[in-house]
């Protein structure tokens, strides 16, 4: 009987931090910022639970019951906040506000839990046996759940399920805590009439969670949404409408198929052409092969390196027809390995060097994505890059958020690389930049541009490296690993046009 109501404790305490880890998740999906989503829904969460273990000392009589309608309500709202969170983001203005009053109510009702539980259990155990088994199995619970949920959950079931899933736990607790505490409470055909309409209840929803996180996603995109997958490292949903395909990456747009010709481009070949004797080329980013699709347009390359750090995004578009076909089933080339990890890492332990480096991650919208924009991260490319190499980065809009431009081309300076920044119009994007960088010198390619190209020219490159007054250098500090500059700055261009 003990191993049973300690093993309570652990699913319990397993629960109520899927629910938080989902709520942190989410809010980093959709807002951006991982940082700052996961400090104040922790945050919040925690303050939560201190209230309600603070209420519980009001609850008297019948502690049994009210702790089994207790699970009952925390399986409830934890199971169905993921798809309600969902669907705020996707219909309403309100999932801020929506957000934190989850976070909170389940903060309170898992910190009645813990109390109640132990003042039922005061009578069977000795006072520091109890504290000392309730709180390892819960500190124990807390582990489980943290690496239940990276590994498995998101990657196999995703957020809507996972949430449902741990809902069913939680009901399944208060259903079995009526046969343990039978001797204690009144009404038990009621109290497990609740229990099993709450597990079917939950049950439904997981029958119908691809439904929920389908109609969202709908909400969300203006398109209609033909794929939608979530995986370790983000929420991968690609839309449709005529022969406009689009890829969206935690909702933040990566390309258009009908002008992201105009931006692979720009980001390959000024620089590649430029170096006549390139052999060997590393791509960071670029998952979906199209930076790679432009490179194999060069014979004499004989060996490119992608790395991404998912799996899925790879496999995704090396498989997939539709998005194979896009990037020319560019990476099943022979000439093309395709590694899955951290750029950062594989970086410091990598021992080769390149003619040409192509740095295309998203946007730097989170410090997670910011620490690939710092001096250490453009150290360690400088590193790698031969002696008349070039490395070139994807740089945001110089026109909308034209001090992240400049902060990206001031970080590379500070390798004491030289730079040589450029622009061209995206019409899914807008005005967008890039940053050319290398030891020795760059010169506009004439001649030695690829034949086929659709945008690009020997004309129209050099004006790409002219900038307007309003896309002009402004005065900036580099992006540092221990003061991520370029994450604020970002974020507040970017929500100053939002306005």
């Amino acid at each position: 009987m003990a191993v049973v109501l300690f093993i309570s404790v652990f699913l319990i305490s397993a629960c109520g931090l899927i629910y938080e880890l989902i709520a942190g998740a989410l809010a980093s999906y959709l807002l951006g910022d991982s940082i700052l989503q996961f400090s104040t829904v922790i945050g919040a969460y925690l303050f939560a639970m201190g209230i309600g273990s603070w209420l519980s000392r009001f609850l008297g009589k019948g502690l049994v019951a009210r702790f089994i309608t207790i699970e009952l309500m925390v399986g409830l709202v934890g199971g169905f906040s993921s798809a309600i969170l969902f669907a705020a983001f996707a219909f309403t203005d309100g999932f801020r506000l929506l957000l934190y009053v989850i976070v909170t109510i389940i903060g309170i009702l898992v910190g009645l839990e813990i109390p109640l539980l132990m003042r039922i259990l005061k009578e069977r155990f000795k006072f520091g046996d109890l504290v000392s088994n309730v709180l390892t199995f819960d500190y124990l619970g807390a582990l489980g759940a943290s690496l239940l949920f990276p590994i498995v959950l998101v990657p196999k079931l995703g957020m809507v399920r996972s949430a449902m899933l741990f809902g069913l736990v939680n009901a399944g607790v208060a259903l079995w805590s009526t046969y343990i505490f039978r001797s204690q409470l009144g009404r038990l055909a009621a109290l497990r009439g609740a229990c099993a309409a709450v597990i079917l209840t939950l049950g439904v929803g997981m029958v119908f969670a691809d439904r929920i996180t389908e109609a969202a996603d709908n909400g969300i995109y203006a398109d209609d949404v033909i794929l939608a997958k979530t995986t370790k490292y983000q929420r991968i949903v690609l839309t449709k409408w005529k022969d406009d395909l689009r890829l969206f990456l935690s909702s933040h747009l990566q390309f258009s198929s009908r002008d992201e010709y105009r931006y692979h481009e720009a980001l390959v070949h000024p620089g590649l052409a430029s170096l006549g004797g390139a052999r060997h080329v590393l791509v960071l980013g670029g998952g979906d092969g199209l930076a790679v699709r432009e490179i194999l347009k060069y014979p004499q390359i004989e060996a490119i390196t992608l790395v991404d750090l998912d799996d899925q995004m790879t496999d995704l578009f090396t498989k997939h027809p539709v998005l194979s076909g896009l990037n020319l089933k560019s990476l099943s080339s022979p000439k093309v390995k395709v590694i899955n990890a951290d750029a950062f890492p594989w970086l410091e332990q990598d021992r080769s060097y390149y003619d040409f480096v192509v740095i295309d991650f998203p946007d730097p919208t989170n410090f997670s994505l910011g620490k690939l924009y710092t001096t250490a991260f453009y150290r360690l490319v400088e590193k790698h890059l031969t002696r008349d190499g070039l490395c070139v980065v994807q740089s945001t809009s110089p026109l909308f958020a034209r001090s992240s431009f400049w902060t990206i081309a001031e970080t590379l300076k500070q390798t004491g690389l030289k730079t040589w920044p450029y622009h061209l119009y995206v019409p899914s994007f807008g005005e967008w930049g890039f940053v050319l960088a290398g030891h020795g010198e760059f010169q506009y390619p004439v001649d030695t541009l690829p034949k086929g190209l659709r945008f690009l020219d020997a004309k129209s490159l050099p004006v790409m490296f002219q900038f307007p007054e309003d896309m002009k250098p402004v005065a900036v500090e580099p992006n540092r690993l221990n003061d991520q500059v370029l994450v604020r700055t970002y974020d507040r261009e970017w929500r100053d046009i939002a306005r």
